[in-house]
């Protein structure tokens, strides 16, 4: 008798609703559609490539699932990009759009727009690349409870080249190693950059910070001081250290540029101060390492006179190795960090387009 007494008691208490909750159970039958169509965002490529200076089209669509309707019509459609920082540890806001309201951020004002070429496109148009805006990008559209995302990344064509400062190897911290690059002409390469490089030949034994933070160095021929002869080609990886203390090389990351890369013809061979005056009275400036790999790889420029660079090096690209310029390989050859005031050399320029 008292089992049956207790299982009517419970068969009560699940019929009778809770009045101070009819509302809240009401919103839940609104949002929650175990059978309706769900909200999906589809980026049709998952690699954009462009390069410094041009237009790109980022892509992305959203609809529902198992239709062609692009929205529900009950909410406004939210749109937000955003890029992912090389460690993924956060997003930077770019662009916002919801209605008729558009905000962009940042580096990206003025730059960044939609393509809307239909009611589902979110697609976002990039304007004016520059070599800051690698990487990868995300597309979120929110509509009401729903939301989905997809990411699309943004490839520059370009070089990487190895860095280190007149002070020698091992002397930049991962700061002053960001700062050594945009000093000349580029951005501190990424994982990814370098390891397309690596694929592409580059071959360099002394370690170097990386955008994530790690400190990683190409090998594609293994020998005793890299690492050992026994040991495979590839990217060796020393980790990721203290961004304030430690102290590598770093490699830097440039692409095309908007403007003319030349070696100045000059009577007599130039002291650096001298280099500089020489480029500015010929209506240029003196060139950034950047600038000659660039040059050197993206135009195939060659020439076997060795010049001073902004930098106070001395350096010359070689495209078609030969007796007396790099017989063994193409590449930009390092002279060194000479005298200043006593070493006499020529001088490369670099004339900015309007």
């Amino acid at each position: 008798m008292m089992s049956l007494l207790f299982l009517v008691l419970i068969s009560v208490c699940w019929a009778d609703p809770h009045p101070d909750n009819s509302s809240l159970e009401h919103e839940r039958i609104i949002h929650i559609q175990e059978n309706g169509p769900r909200l999906l965002v589809v980026a049709e490529q998952a690699k954009i490539f462009s390069q410094r200076g041009g237009n790109v089209t980022l892509p992305c669509k959203f609809y529902h699932e198992h239709t062609s309707i692009a929205g529900s019509g009950t909410h406004k459609i939210r749109v937000k990009w955003t890029k992912l920082t090389s460690d993924y540890l956060k997003e930077v806001d770019v662009f916002v759009a919801m209605g008729h309201h558009r905000k962009s951020y940042g580096k990206y004002q003025g730059r960044v727009f939609l393509r809307e070429s239909s009611e589902n496109d979110a697609s976002l148009i990039i304007t004016n690349i520059m070599l800051e805006d690698y990487g990868r990008y995300k597309c979120e559209v929110i509509e009401g409870l729903e939301d989905d995302t997809a990411v699309v990344a943004l490839s520059l064509e370009g070089v990487v080249f190895p860095y280190s400062p007149r002070l020698g190897r091992y002397n930049l911290n991962f700061h002053e190693a960001q700062q050594a690059c945009l000093d000349q002409d580029s951005i501190i390469a990424s994982f990814d950059q370098l390891y397309e490089a690596w694929r592409s030949g580059l071959d360099w034994c002394n370690a170097g910070w990386l955008s994530d933070g790690s400190v990683q160095y190409p090998i594609t021929k293994p020998r005793e001081p890299c690492g050992g002869k026994n040991t495979v080609p590839g990217v060796r990886n020393y980790g990721f250290w203290d961004k304030d203390k430690s102290r590598y090389d770093v490699f830097c990351f440039t692409s095309n540029f908007n403007g003319r890369f030349y070696y100045l013809i000059h009577p007599t061979k130039l002291t650096y101060d001298e280099a500089v005056q020489a480029c500015l009275k010929d209506g240029a400036q003196i060139a950034k390492v950047g600038q000659i790999f660039a040059a050197w790889k993206l135009l195939g420029y060659d020439r076997c006179d060795a010049g001073w660079l902004a930098d106070g090096s001395v350096r010359y690209p070689i495209s078609r190795p030969r007796k007396r310029c790099s017989p063994n390989e193409a590449a930009v050859r390092f002279v060194g960090f000479p005298d200043k005031k006593h070493k006499l050399y020529g001088v490369y320029c670099f004339r900015a387009y309007n």
